[in-house]
């Protein structure tokens, strides 16, 4: 089994899939963990009640794997041909052959665009309410976006801060109208309507930002502790494009057993099409998958 990507759903793939007695190599282009060695602090996975490093866990899970036999590589999948039997992945400088699996890319947020928006990411910039929205107790955060997951994130934002500013780019939400009541009935929650932020105020960290208005390009600064972008992710599938059906965003739709349309080749974590994005989800993935990859093997064997 080869899995395709060292996130939390990949190594717990790896893990699973090494215990239950499979030859098991995980490919991951960068190191280990993908979004989630990019958190500074973790404080909604089980068993971890004073909060961990992302980077820490990343390297648990790995470490974890490894010790049930599962080995690891830094290497990218430039090419990959998963319809056949036999699956190859080709990376710079090595193929490799395998018998089933485990698509683990993940998905990255959509940025603005803005400058220094890299630099405060952990420092006032996020991308994930529900991972980060606890260190912003009691103070004013902003939410760029209109859709469902803008909405979702200033309603959970609203009963945790002082002030939520929901920044639009239109003059009405995406968001489905279940969202717009409670949104308008919050009291702490200020729309900001056809603008777009297009600086970052920062010190060491975000102190606020600067917001033009598109119909006059009139400009104002709101200051606030916390900015949480909600434009949208972008999954890492255009490897897998015109082998695996992918929705209209580019998510691969595989169900609750991850199995895509080709025997032997699952889909989990954040490139999954699916309701919730979180460590602990991606985890269950790829513990799915590895039990019905072990399935697949045994039926062929």
């Amino acid at each position: 089994m080869v899995v395709l990507g060292g996130g939390p759903a990949g190594y717990t793939a790896a893990l699973y899939g090494a215990r239950a007695g499979l030859s098991v190599l995980l490919l991951e282009k960068l190191s280990p963990g993908g979004q989630l060695a990019t958190t500074d602090v973790i404080e909604n996975y089980p068993g971890f009640s004073e909060g961990i490093n992302g980077f820490e866990l990343a390297m648990k899970m790995k470490q974890g794997a490894e010790k049930f036999g599962a080995k690891s590589k830094l290497a990218e999948v430039i090419s990959c041909s998963l319809a056949g039997e036999i699956k190859e992945l080709q990376t710079k400088k090595e193929t490799f052959l395998a018998k089933t699996v485990v698509l683990a890319a993940g998905a990255v947020p959509r940025e603005l665009g803005v400058p220094g928006e890299k630099e405060l990411r952990g420092k006032g910039v996020s991308y994930c309410a529900t991972c980060d929205g606890m260190f912003y107790r009691g103070k004013t955060v902003a939410v760029v976006g209109g859709g469902n997951t803008a909405a979702a994130d200033a309603l959970y934002l609203s009963r945790l801060c002082e002030k939520v500013y929901l920044i639009h780019r239109r003059d009405a939400l995406r968001a489905s109208k279940s969202y717009h009541g409670p949104l308008e009935q919050a009291g702490n929650i200020e729309f900001v309507w056809n603008s777009q932020v297009t600086a970052l105020k920062h010190e060491a960290s975000l102190t606020g930002l600067i917001v033009s208005e598109k119909n006059t390009g009139n400009e104002q600064e709101i200051s606030c502790d916390g900015l949480f972008i909600a434009v949208g992710h972008v999954p890492e599938t255009a490897l897998f494009q015109g082998q695996l059906a992918l929705d209209e965003a580019g998510y691969i739709p595989a169900d609750e057993t991850t199995r895509t349309e080709l025997p032997g080749v699952f889909a989990v974590g954040d490139l999954r099409k699916k309701p919730l994005r979180q460590v602990v989800t991606a985890a269950a993935d790829g513990a799915v998958a590895a039990y019905f990859a072990e399935e697949f093997l045994s039926k062929k064997s």
